[in-house]
């Protein structure tokens, strides 16, 4: 029975709050067991650690203060035994301080003199555990205030540290391989439709009620996104008692740090780091809640082979730093103890899967994230709508924007530019702005007028200064190293003082701790820029491979063969790490002195891109970039126009479909639409693959496409970097077989919303496929089968995957000859659904009894909004069936009924309807013989009925099947309906849109609703083609909506 009080207790929806969907915060035990605590100097020395008493007292510490206790006569035999039966070892401890309590004290002292005499580390705790703490975080907030300015420069709307986080899964193998830019820049700001947030308090809290809060925490994103600003804020906020109140002691520590150690224990390396710490081994033992921050991995030097690991777990045994910082990500050492890594995502990869318990990842800057700066920061003069304009023009440039450090550099550069009166040469690519940056930076500290500064004319000091940076920053590079030591800045022979006071001093950042000094670029990209600017220089005199730092290679001569070969290692390695390093090498050669080198390089890289293959890989999209930068632009331009106006039909060769996929990369228009309709086929596909994989919206309809592309399209659709939100493959050749590959991926795949199969041929059987997916899918939201043969038999299973999901919102099954027998199950499936809400039947073969069926379902279930049952064989009876259904419905907004042998008796049954439902907004009775019988009880329900905005009695024809091919309205015949459709005009002032075309209502027609439009100014369109109202009666309506209803859209 305690135990299932227990479960009921969890699942008691009253004590719990929906967070992020499907997980749940028991808010009510948090945030009362956090409620204030009395402290008064007066209570006794047993009130003042009752809280350490309770947390840190151990089951055989306990044991021998009772029997001390006892010796000395504090505690009687049955005294003793009261605290033994009491139950769980906090209750013990809580009775035992019950009873000491009442014996004043006598029963304090020999409590203290017991504690205070142990050498117990436990002891240690009770009685040193909140001084230790107090000035821990003293400590730690006078380190990390310091900071607050860098940290809150952002803004106050979109505050580095309090942009949420994004749960992630794991590490894709786009953020694995691939280098910072490319990965913003795929993204465009923007965030995947899967990822769930998480707010910085929450990251180390349990996801629900019933799951444990995680022992080792993950948190990337690339240089700049601001992962040390967030570990400073949760230092400050924890050491003010915000955040974690329940952890004793964060100890934090940075991997730049880590690196001028070489062997020592897990004791030492806290007591070196936190001198004011006296006994580390309190902090680290199990009773004592701990947490350990190792920050910036990517900057640790010594690599972390976990496979070759030596194990340890005595946090007093001096091991290698590597092999330190290993077992404590294992857990082998301080296995009770929380640990937060950071990390670019590439370092981060070395990391077992395994061990991880959580992944989150610091979002890039979305447009409203850069405009909200710019407005923050640079709103004088108009400068942020200036600035902003340009970035939107430059999709490069905005590109940067996304990283908020970048941000910056390109915001101030900007500026910089503008305030000196030279808007006209504002840069358009990466290289031009970054040279400008330096340009700025070397006029703060030696002024030289207002020209940009180029390489080759930094005089002086700062000339040989950036030769010596730029060395630094190409052989750290190739090594992946990104911090530096001042042994590391004499070797390369950059003065550590000139480095703190010159032109270097807006280029590098110096970093002081208690263990260490270094030095790092303010941004990566700085680094590769320098990078490219060192190799750009040198290899015009450079006799060797430049590549090769201290080794003898094979001679190179000239500037032509040192770009040829720094182009042929990006391409041949396996990651990004050289992508951004060669695109700044070909944007210098861009100024309009350096023509010749500019289209020998323009040249060079065309033909590597005509030089063909079997995929575009990154590395070949980089080639585009590089053509950017060249500002060669008019093969990029060529394709972006052809893909604007889904005109690449025939102009797919191999360069195009690289320029295509850098195109996907740099373009949120090309990315949110796709257009492909029309101009791919297998090879195509498979060539695409990597790069569509980072669309929104695919279009490839009428590409004939048969199974084995499909094939292709399940892998793209499983793969976990895919962003495909909506995919079209409507008009092709897609069978059975092609439909289970995409019911294969549909059963993995998190991201697609919307699927369209229209006009295909999977049949029943495909049908079934897809609908087995639909059992375990929760992320499709619209599915489109019309026209696939799919039969009663794919019906019913799709019927029957609707029981059980409630997430596709849209099914639309015309021309699929669904009869009765599909129907039913269809409506069986509306009794138990609660999702769908648009069903689309059209031109299928439901009689009556289907439509009975249907009404039935209207009944019980209260989330469809949308039917459309056009072009079947409803009859009368089946609509009145329907009728009586729609009279109790709250939920359906929208019926068509075009074209179902409906006539007058079932009109007046809907028309009965509507003075009963108030949710109809729009009735389509198109093409049926209602006769004036019908459109006059219509307009009588017109007249009470205050929701239906869209009426559609187009070609209402009389019930006389042998005058089907004649309108009911004639000039005299059919005066009654007019007239009491134009009464009710004049009373209702709901309706919005009303389709009487092909009615053939004449002059005396036109004059009624003329006149009836005089009253009525809410009409917004009318219908009246084909209804013979000749001249006359286009003036007579003409002149009553100028003068009474303006803005009413006629069509005569």
């Amino acid at each position: 029975m305690e135990r299932k009080a227990h479960y009921d207790s969890i699942l008691d929806r009253s004590k719990r709050i929906t967070w992020q969907g499907d997980c749940y915060r028991d808010l009510q035990s948090k945030y009362q067991a956090g409620s204030s605590q009395a402290e008064a100097e007066d209570l006794g020395w047993v009130q003042k650690h009752q809280n350490q008493l309770q947390r840190f007292i151990t089951a055989p510490f306990l044991k021998e203060l009772l029997i001390y206790l006892r010796k000395e006569n504090v505690l009687s035999l049955m005294e003793e035994s009261r605290i033994k039966e009491a139950g769980h070892l906090q209750d013990q401890v809580e009775m035992l301080s019950t009873i000491l309590i009442s014996k004043d004290n006598q029963g304090f002292d020999p409590l203290q003199t017991f504690i205070e005499s142990s050498d117990s580390h436990i002891a240690q705790l009770i009685m040193n555990h909140d001084t230790m703490i107090k000035e821990h975080k003293e400590v730690l907030l006078r380190t990390h205030e310091q900071y607050r300015g860098r940290d809150s420069l952002s803004g106050p709307k979109h505050h580095i540290p309090s942009r949420a986080l994004h749960l992630l899964e794991g590490l894709s193998d786009l953020q694995q391989k691939e280098n910072d830019l490319m990965q913003v820049g795929i993204n465009h700001g923007g965030r995947r439709i899967h990822q769930r947030q998480l707010c910085l308090e929450r990251q180390f809290e349990p996801l629900t009620r019933v799951s444990l809060p995680p022992r080792l925490s993950l948190t990337v994103g690339v240089a700049g996104i601001g992962k040390t600003t967030c570990v400073r804020h949760f230092i400050r906020q924890w050491s003010q008692g915000v955040f974690c109140k329940d952890v004793s002691f964060i100890l934090p520590f940075s991997f730049s740090e880590l690196n001028s150690l070489e062997k020592l224990s897990a004791e030492s390396l806290v007591k070196m780091a936190f001198p004011h710490l006296k006994d580390p081994s309190l902090i680290l033992s199990s009773s004592c809640k701990t947490m350990l921050i190792f920050d910036g991995l990517d900057e640790f030097q010594s690599p972390l082979n976990f496979a070759n690991v030596t194990p340890c777990s005595d946090p007093k045994k001096e091991v290698s730093i590597e092999d330190l910082i290993m077992n404590i990500i294992q857990g082998n050492l301080l296995p009770d103890t929380a640990v937060w890594v950071t990390s670019r995502p590439g370092a981060a990869s070395c990391i077992p899967g395994g061990l991880i318990d959580r992944v989150t990842e610091i979002p890039e800057f979305s447009h409203q994230d850069i405009q909200n700066l710019l407005r923050h920061h640079f709103l004088e003069m108009d400068f942020d709508r200036k600035i902003w304009a340009h970035l939107k023009s430059h999709k490069a440039l905005m590109v940067m924007c996304y990283i908020p450090c970048i941000c910056w550099i390109v915001a101030d550069t900007l500026l910089y530019i503008m305030q000196n009166g030279k808007q006209e040469s504002l840069p358009r690519t990466c290289t031009e702005l970054l040279a400008h940056f330096c340009s700025m930076q070397a006029e703060v500290i030696e002024p030289r007028g207002r020209e940009p500064i180029k390489v080759e004319q930094l005089n002086g000091s700062n000339r040989k200064l950036l030769g010596n940076l730029g060395r630094m920053a190409f052989y750290g590079l190739l090594k992946h190293k990104y911090i530096f030591s001042e042994q590391d800045l004499r070797a390369y022979g950059i003065d550590t003082l000139l480095a703190q006071c010159s032109f270097a001093a807006g280029i590098l950042l110096r970093e002081e701790s208690a263990m260490h000094i270094s030095y790092r670029f303010i941004h990566l990209t700085l680094q590769e820029f320098l990078a490219a600017t060192y190799y750009y220089v040198s290899s015009k005199r450079a006799i060797f491979d430049l590549f090769s730092e201290s080794t003898v290679s094979w001679p190179k001569f000239g500037f032509q063969n040192h770009f040829k070969n720094a182009i042929q290692r990006s391409q041949d390695a396996n990651n990004g790490h050289l992508d951004v390093f060669v695109r700044f090498l070909t944007g210098l050669l861009c100024p309009m002195m350096m023509a010749v080198r500019k289209a020998w390089a323009a040249e060079y890289l065309q033909g590597l891109l005509v030089s063909g293959g079997t995929v575009v890989s990154m590395r070949k999209t980089n080639l585009a970039y590089c053509l950017q930068e060249l500002q060669h632009t008019e093969l990029l331009r060529s394709v972006e126009e052809d893909l604007r106006l889904g005109s690449l039909a025939g102009k797919l060769t191999w360069p195009n479909c690289i320029v295509l996929g850098y195109l996907l990369h740099v373009s949120p228009e090309c990315n949110e639409q796709t257009n492909l309709a029309a101009c791919l086929n297998f090879l195509t596909v498979k060539c695409l693959l990597p790069q569509l994989l980072y669309c929104i919206h695919l279009r490839l309809e009428n590409n004939y496409f048969k199974d084995d592309v499909m094939e292709l399209l399940g892998s793209l659709l499983t793969a976990k970097d895919c962003r495909i939100q909506k995919m079209s493959l409507a008009d092709n050749l897609i069978s059975n077989k092609g439909a289970k590959a995409l019911s294969r991926a549909l059963l993995v795949n998190r991201t697609l919303t919307s699927l369209n199969i229209r006009k295909n041929k999977i049949g029943a059987d495909g049908a079934e496929k897809i609908a087995k997916a639909l059992w375990t899918n929760r992320t499709l939201t619209k599915l489109v089968l019309c026209s696939n043969q799919v039969g009663d038999k794919g019906t019913t299973a799709l019927a029957e995957a609707l029981t059980h999901n409630h997430t596709l919102l849209s099914l639309q099954l015309q021309s699929n000859s669904i009869s009765n027998k599909g129907m039913t199950a269809l409506t069986k499936a509306l009794r138990l659904n609660r999702g769908l809400m648009s069903l689309n039947l059209k031109e299928n073969s439901i009689g009556v009894e289907g439509a009975k069926n249907m009404a039935q379902a209207l009944h019980e279930n209260s989330t469809l909004k949308d039917l459309d049952l056009t072009a079947n064989l409803l009859h009368d009876e089946g609509v009145q069936a329907i009728a009586g259904s729609i009279k109790l419905n709250q939920s359906l907004v929208s019926l068509h009924l075009q074209w179902n042998f409906i006539k007058s008796m079932a009109t007046k049954a809907l028309a009965h309807a509507l003075l009963f439902n108030n949710t109809i907004t729009l009735l389509d009775l198109q093409e049926n013989a209602i006769g004036d019988e019908g459109v006059i009880s219509l307009a009588e329900a017109l007249k009470t009925n205050t929701s239906l905005c869209t009426l559609w009695c187009a070609l209402f024809l009389s019930e006389n099947i042998g005058t089907i091919i004649n309108c009911c309205f004639s000039p005299t015949g059919c005066t009654n309906g007019v007239i009491a459709m134009a009464g009710a005009l004049t009373v209702n002032k709901f309706l919005q849109i009303l389709d009487l075309q092909e009615n053939s209502l004449g002059m005396d027609g036109a004059i009624f609703i003329a006149t009836a439009m005089k009253e009525n100014n809410h009409l917004q369109y009318i219908n009246l083609q084909g209804n013979s109202i000749g001249k006359s009666g286009a003036k007579v309506i003409s002149d009553a909506i100028r003068v009474s209803a303006p803005a009413c859209v006629v069509d005569i």
